[in-house]
């Protein structure tokens, strides 16, 4: 979700200084990277103090679920305390402020949820992401919900994830398998995350440059109009991307990816605050795939030359 957001600011001709652990970026990269440890207060404010932005998008997490159940302490401070200190950073820079949220804030049976659906999540990672939405509405942020984020990883084209039990990364996995001509087996059980709401890595980032741009408030659904199952998505992808359905199974998930705790089977969203705040009209899954294409063969043949 990072380097997408970064790539929209960039092709929206803002300046952009981002963070990051251990990754760097080319030498002529159009945006300045720095490390910063995001659960400590000073360095979070060197770093955006000095930029005097007009907007903070905080998109940074703990993304290790083991991790997160091993030691909640840091896992809190990975989440709510790092939501505090980018917000506080955006206020004093009287910046405006976006905190990327997740649909796992719903428990998955509360199909279709809006904006102002209550949040129920059933794991750590949906309490942590519901908690720092708290801290970041309690001072006049917005936050950016993503469902079901396929893209690319722009920073790291060459390493992308394998399908896991939620959405992200479903659609890559599927055409990276498909094009090599290899079966791929759509995973399908109760235990995990079946069926939600698609977005792409890409417009998300767009969508939250225009709530910065507003200087927007409240929630926001940053997905697509088009609630699908795994085996829908994996049947459309096919189709867009010219590919032999014929190679698809369907099967229980792997063993080796089972997580900590329960994920939500449906955690599909809509979009009416957003549509009418921004005055957008979400993007149906075909047209998201159709873009995920263009994107995809564009840095293929970009990694292939290099």
């Amino acid at each position: 979700m990072g380097s997408n957001i970064v790539q929209a600011a960039v092709d929206g001709g803002h300046q952009v200084l981002t963070t990051a652990n251990t990754w760097r970026p080319p030498a002529d990269a159009p945006y300045q990277v720095e490390s910063v440890d995001m659960v400590d207060e000073t360095q979070v404010r060197s770093s955006i103090d000095p930029f005097e932005p007009d907007l903070v998008i905080h998109c940074a997490i703990m993304n290790d679920w083991h991790q997160m159940y091993a030691d909640r302490d840091a896992a809190w401070a990975s989440y709510v305390h790092a939501t505090r200190f980018t917000q506080q950073g955006a206020l004093a820079s009287t910046a405006s402020y976006v905190l990327v949220s997740t649909d796992w804030v719903y428990d998955g049976t509360q199909a279709g949820a809006h904006e102002e659906t209550p949040p129920n999540p059933i794991n750590l990672y949906g309490a942590l992401k519901m908690a720092s939405e708290i801290v970041a509405l309690e001072h006049g942020g917005a936050v950016a919900r993503v469902s079901g984020v396929n893209g690319l990883h722009l920073a790291r084209p060459k390493s992308p994830r394998a399908q896991d039990r939620g959405y992200g990364y479903f659609a890559a996995s599927l055409v990276d398998a498909l094009s090599q001509g290899d079966t791929f087996t759509v995973w399908e059980s109760p235990e995990i995350n079946m069926r939600a709401t698609p977005s792409l890595a890409l417009e998300c980032g767009e969508i939250m440059l225009q709530i910065g741009e507003q200087r927007a408030d409240g929630v926001f659904h940053c997905s697509g109009a088009d609630a699908v199952t795994r085996r829908e998505l994996a049947e459309l992808t096919c189709q867009v991307f010219d590919l032999d359905p014929g190679l698809l199974r369907y099967g229980p998930p792997d063993p080796d990816s089972q997580m900590a705790a329960a994920v939500p089977f449906d955690s599909s969203l809509t979009t009416p605050r957003t549509n009418r705040i921004l005055g957008r009209v979400a993007t149906p899954a075909r047209t998201l795939l159709e873009r995920f294409k263009n994107q995809y063969e564009i840095t293929n043949q970009e990694v292939s030359a290099s």
